[in-house]
């Protein structure tokens, strides 16, 4: 066997494994756990850090206001040093559509060791233990809701006994590359922390999504949220391991009625979005760049190089390795795009999309060490710390 036909084999196991062995993360039908409706509706704060948001704040924080929850419920948005008018805005929305009542407030700018947005959501939530509320939902400005899901989210909580419950908000996808990477980030994000895991009590794997975080206010103090976590940089991760470590229990899937509303409609913008907390993720450390570099070429670009190079040169063993695992990586693919209601022939475009997403990597990595780190904007966390790890 030629040295391609051994890498494409290795590609192929790898491609059984993660088929059978990663928690069915390709599956897309992981959403809100079974819903019973408490006898008392708990009351809620939602807390929305908002820093430059004029843009989408129109779309989404009526949404919020016009929630359809049974108990008592306020939203407290948080205006992190916007330049754009966003806390005027907000209350100008307030003032036509009505709803919920509504509470701006202003935390100043983030001390040495907070992140920005951290910093923001502690503001929110020292505001919101003052009206005692029994539940926390932490909602990104950018994040458009269902006039149930409060609703909806608060009875998956009581109904399965959930510490804190996430939901992944579908992102936008409308241009030519959203629909090449956006659902594609979504597939990588569950290969990662796989949704059925979460949800087990005892799970080593924790995660969450920032955009739709439901948080019960005691889980919240117990684990030390957000102080223990204020130099996070992909917080939403941090967050669940936070509450995971204290003893809670956690469940993160799919949403149905939650929709991220910020366009993506370059591909820089997109470039940003990934490569501002990929080295992070990683937790700065060389050996598992190299490593995750290594893994993508295996794992994505080696199953079609193989199978075109197997063909053309006649290497039998080459082709029949590398075919079966491109089709593994296609069909598994192919529930994701279901889900964000894309055409089934997008699926032999990952290989490329996972290119993309290697490149982004290694420019995340190129950014950390020219000191500009993860930057969100206007601010830059040059050398920002890891999520703590997993216990």
């Amino acid at each position: 066997m030629s040295a391609l036909a051994w890498i494409a084999a290795g590609s192929l196991a790898a491609w059984l494994w993660l088929l059978l062995g990663q928690g069915f993360f390709w599956r897309t039908d992981v959403r809100l756990p079974p819903r019973r409706e408490p006898a008392a509706w708990p009351s809620v704060c939602v807390v929305v850090p908002a820093r430059d948001e004029a843009d989408v704040l129109p779309e989404s924080l009526p949404s919020l206001l016009a929630q359809d929850y049974p108990g008592r419920a306020e939203v407290v948005l948080v205006d992190d040093g916007s330049t754009d008018g966003t806390g005027g805005l907000a209350r100008d929305l307030a003032g036509r559509h009505g709803g919920l009542p509504l509470t701006v407030a202003s935390p100043g700018e983030p001390p040495a060791g907070w992140t920005g947005k951290l910093w923001a959501v502690r503001h929110g939530i020292a505001l919101a233990r003052a009206r005692d509320p029994e539940y926390l939902l932490l909602t990104d400005a950018d994040i458009a809701h269902g006039p149930d899901s409060l609703r909806e989210l608060v009875a998956a909580a009581h109904g399965g006994g959930f510490d804190l419950v996430s939901l992944m908000a579908r992102l936008r996808v409308a241009c030519a590359w959203e629909r090449l990477v956006v659902p594609a980030f979504v597939y990588f994000f569950a290969q990662l922390y796989p949704f059925r895991r979460i949800g087990r009590r005892g799970a080593r794997t924790s995660a969450a999504a920032g955009g739709c975080v439901l948080l019960r206010a005691d889980a919240a103090e117990r684990a030390g949220v957000p102080d223990a976590i204020r130099h996070a940089v992909i917080d939403d991760v941090a967050l669940a391991r936070a509450v995971r470590r204290s003893g809670g229990h956690i469940w993160l899937g799919l949403a149905d009625r939650v929709d991220s509303v910020r366009p993506y409609p370059r591909l820089a913008d997109l470039w940003r979005m990934v490569s501002r907390s990929a080295y992070a993720q990683l937790r700065h450390s060389p050996p598992l760049l190299l490593g995750t570099v290594a893994g993508l070429a295996l794992v994505y670009l080696a199953p079609p190089l193989a199978l075109v190079m197997g063909l053309a040169a006649g290497d039998v063993p080459c082709a029949v390795a590398g075919g079966p695992a491109w089709l593994v990586m296609t069909v598994t693919y192919l529930p994701m795009l279901r889900y964000y209601r894309q055409p089934p022939w997008l699926a032999l475009t990952l290989p490329l999309t996972a290119f993309l997403y290697l490149l982004m990597t290694v420019d995340s990595a190129v950014l950390h060490y020219r000191g500009r780190g993860a930057a969100w904007k206007g601010r830059t966390y040059a050398r920002p710390e890891p999520a703590p790890e997993q216990r």
